[in-house]
C-alpha cells in the first residue's frame, strides 16, 4: 500500500442521477488531502469508487456486473482498493461484501463525510469495512470546490437529500432517508464558489426542491432561495430539479416570469395520466390537478420547456389506465421524457402488490409511449429550425470532435457546427437543423462575457476582463 504522502490515482465510476454526480465530486474533494488525484483509467487506479444507483432493478444488476470486471482488477493487482459507495451500498451493506469478496469498503449515502477515515481504515488496517450507518448531515465536508478542470461551465450543487413522500414504487426514502435541507448560507457560499471558478451555470439538487426548508424552519423556503441565488453575481443561469407536482406552489410558478437567471425550463414528474394509478402511486395529485399547474407554468412564461417521468406497468395498470397516460402527454406536449417500465424495489409497498403487469405487455406499451414522444420532440425540434438561440457553450461534443456543444435556456442540447467556441460563453447560434435529442447550428457572434484566466487562456485573450466578440 502507499503512504498518504504518495501520490495516488482515483477512479470514480458514477451510476444514476445528478445527486450521485455532485456526491461524486465530494468524494474527490474529500479525498484529495490523501494525495489522491482523479484518473480515468480504472486499470490505473489506486482507489476504484463505484458510486451506484438502485431506482431501477437495471441499475442494481449494472454494479454487480462492474463488480464482476473489477475481481480480474482486483486479482492483477492486489493492492488496489474497491469501494462500493451510495444507494446500493445503503441498501445492501454487508451482503455486497458476501456476494463480491474483492471489495474492500462498503459505505451508504450517509457516509460519505466519513470516507477519509474509511480508506485509512482499509489501508493501516487491513480490514474490510461497512458504514451504513443512517446518520450525518446533508452539509458537504467540503464547501470550496477543487479546482475544476479547464472548460466546466456547468455544476450541480446539492440543497437538500432524503424524501418525505413515499411515493409506493420508490425506493429514495429507504436509502437516501428522510427529508432535510441545507442551511442556505452554506448553498450561497458554494455557488459563489463555482461561480468564482469560473461556473456559469448551477442546477440546485434535491428529491423534491420545492419543499426546500419547510421542515428545517432555515428561515427561507425554495422562491426565497432561488430569490438570493439569482442575485449572486457572475452567475448566468440557475436551473433545479427534480419538482413534484403536489408541492409546485403559485410562488416558483411565478418565480419563472420574474428571476432573469432562472432558465426557462422544469422537470415536473407525472408518473401516470390515470387518477387510479396516481393513487395507488401514492403521489398526492390527480391529473386534472397536474394539468391545472402545466396551465399555470405556461401562463408564466410561455416559452418554457416542461419534461417529466412516466411509470409504465404499475401493478394494477389496465389499458385503459395507459390510455390515459397516452392521452395526457398528447395534452401536454412535452419537450422530453424519461420512461421506465416499472419494477419491483426492495422494502417499497408496490413490490408486495398483486395484479403484476407482464413483461411482454409492459415493453409494448413503453414502446408507443416512445414513439409517441419521439413525433412530439421532433415536432417541436422542427419549429425552432432558422431560430436564433442562445447556447451556453458546455464542452466539445461526444460524437464528434470537431463540433462543440451547450444548452439553450430551455435546455435544448445543440452542436455548434465551429468547434471555435469558447467553454462558459454564451454564444447566439443560428438553429439548421432539428434531430430528436439535439439541434445543430451555426454559431454568429459571442456575447459579451467575463471569462476566468483558464477559458481567456484558451481562447488567447491576455487581460483578465477581456470580452470574447469574434465574428464567425
Amino acid at each position: 500500500m502507499t503512504s498518504d504522502m504518495e501520490p495516488k490515482l482515483l477512479h470514480i465510476l458514477t451510476m444514476g442521477c445528478q445527486m450521485n454526480v455532485y456526491d461524486s465530486q465530494q468524494m474527490g474533494r474529500i479525498l484529495a488531502p490523501m494525495n489522491y488525484m482523479p484518473t480515468s483509467r480504472a486499470d490505473k487506479a489506486n482507489l476504484i469508487i463505484l458510486n451506484t444507483c438502485c431506482i431501477r432493478e437495471k441499475a442494481e444488476h449494472k454494479v454487480y456486473s462492474w463488480l464482476g470486471r473489477l475481481a480480474q482488477v482486483k486479482h492483477r493487482r492486489p493492492d488496489v482498493i474497491i469501494g462500493v459507495g451510495g444507494c446500493v451500498a445503503q441498501q445492501e451493506g454487508y451482503r455486497i461484501l458476501k456476494r463480491a469478496p474483492h471489495v474492500d469498503m462498503v459505505f451508504g449515502t450517509f457516509a460519505i463525510g466519513r470516507l477519509a477515515e474509511l480508506v485509512r481504515q482499509v489501508t493501516e488496517q487491513k480490514k474490510r469495512v461497512v458504514d451504513v450507518d443512517e446518520t450525518g448531515t446533508v452539509e458537504p465536508s467540503y464547501i470550496m470546490p477543487a479546482k475544476y478542470e479547464a472548460g466546466s461551465a456547468t455544476a450541480f450543487v446539492t440543497i437538500m437529500s432524503g424524501c418525505d413522500n413515499f411515493c409506493t414504487y420508490c425506493v429514495v426514502p429507504y436509502v437516501r432517508g428522510r427529508e432535510v435541507s441545507r442551511k442556505p448560507e452554506g448553498i450561497l457560499e458554494e455557488v459563489g464558489c463555482l461561480v468564482a471558478n469560473g461556473i456559469r451555470e448551477v442546477t440546485l439538487l434535491g428529491q423534491n426542491v420545492n419543499s426546500y426548508g419547510l421542515k428545517n424552519g432555515h428561515g427561507l423556503d425554495f422562491p426565497a432561495l432561488l430569490d438570493a441565488v439569482n442575485r449572486i453575481k457572475g452567475l448566468k443561469r440557475l436551473r433545479f430539479t427534480t419538482s413534484h407536482p403536489k408541492d409546485l406552489s403559485d410562488r416558483l410558478i411565478v418565480a419563472f416570469g420574474r428571476l432573469e437567471k432562472l432558465a426557462p425550463h422544469i422537470h415536473l414528474p407525472v408518473q401516470s395520466g390515470s387518477d387510479r394509478i396516481l393513487r395507488r402511486m401514492n403521489r398526492g395529485y390527480t391529473k386534472d390537478y397536474y394539468l391545472a399547474r402545466i396551465e399555470k407554468l405556461r401562463k408564466a412564461r410561455p416559452d418554457i420547456a416542461i419534461t417529466s417521468d412516466i411509470i409504465v406497468g404499475f401493478p394494477g395498470e389496465e389499458e385503459v389506465d395507459f390510455e390515459k397516460t397516452i392521452g395526457l402527454v398528447s395534452s401536454v406536449r412535452f419537450d422530453n421524457l424519461f420512461t421506465f417500465k416499472y419494477s419491483d424495489r426492495p422494502s417499497t409497498p408496490a413490490c408486495r402488490f398483486f395484479n403484476k403487469v407482464p413483461e411482454e405487455i409492459k415493453r409494448e406499451r413503453l414502446a408507443r409511449l416512445l414513439e409517441l414522444q419521439k413525433e412530439i420532440t421532433l415536432d417541436k425540434h422542427r419549429t425552432m429550425v432558422g431560430t436564433t438561440q442562445e447556447v451556453l457553450v458546455e464542452g466539445s461534443s461526444k460524437k464528434r470532435g470537431d463540433q462543440m456543444t451547450g444548452r439553450t435556456p430551455c435546455g435544448k442540447v445543440v452542436n455548434l457546427s465551429n468547434g471555435a467556441a469558447c467553454v462558459g460563453q454564451v454564444v447566439s447560434v443560428k438553429i439548421a437543423e432539428a434531430l430528436f435529442h439535439s439541434l445543430l447550428g451555426d454559431p454568429i457572434v459571442f456575447r459579451n462575457a467575463v471569462m476566468s484566466s483558464s477559458r481567456q487562456a484558451q481562447c488567447g485573450v491576455k487581460r483578465r476582463n477581456a470580452v470574447c466578440c469574434t465574428k464567425w
